[in-house]
């Protein structure tokens, strides 16, 4: 019998300031924060998995003691929402109104529709519809 993956348990990206993305992902997002080290980390509930912001000045060195290796990047990553469609003109409210801009409202040739916006870290993040994908 072959092994399979079942999902994305973890994702993760890297801010350099972290109260401001606390600040975004439990404030505007909000998303439940599960735990923050310092400076370090904050890491919030999404649905069944976990969001995981890194600062990478403090994460691409392995802490002392740590089973965990080192790990870091710089720029912008990516993350995507599952949002259910009709709840997507409410993101884009909340959004504009919190002074965030909408970089595309994009509907996909398999009629999926995402919208794509910032953090305060410049991550690209996105919210679909799980139809983008196929996923019910």
């Amino acid at each position: 019998m072959a092994a399979t993956l079942e999902g994305i348990l973890e994702t993760a990206l890297y801010a350099d300031d972290l109260d401001a993305a606390e600040a975004f992902y439990g404030g505007i997002l909000g998303l439940e924060k599960i735990a923050r080290q310092a400076n370090r980390d904050v890491f919030f509930r999404c649905g069944p998995g976990v969001l995981l912001i890194f600062n990478p000045a403090e994460t691409i060195h392995a802490s002392p003691g740590s089973a965990v290796p080192a790990h870091g990047a710089r720029g912008p990553g990516h993350a995507c929402f599952r949002v259910p469609g009709p709840e997507l003109d409410f993101w884009v409210e909340k959004l504009v109104e919190a002074g965030i801009a909408i970089e595309a409202d994009f509907h996909w040739p398999n009629g999926a529709r995402s919208i794509y916006f910032r953090d305060p870290a410049g991550n690209s993040l996105e919210c679909a519809e799980p139809g983008l994908w196929n996923i019910a």
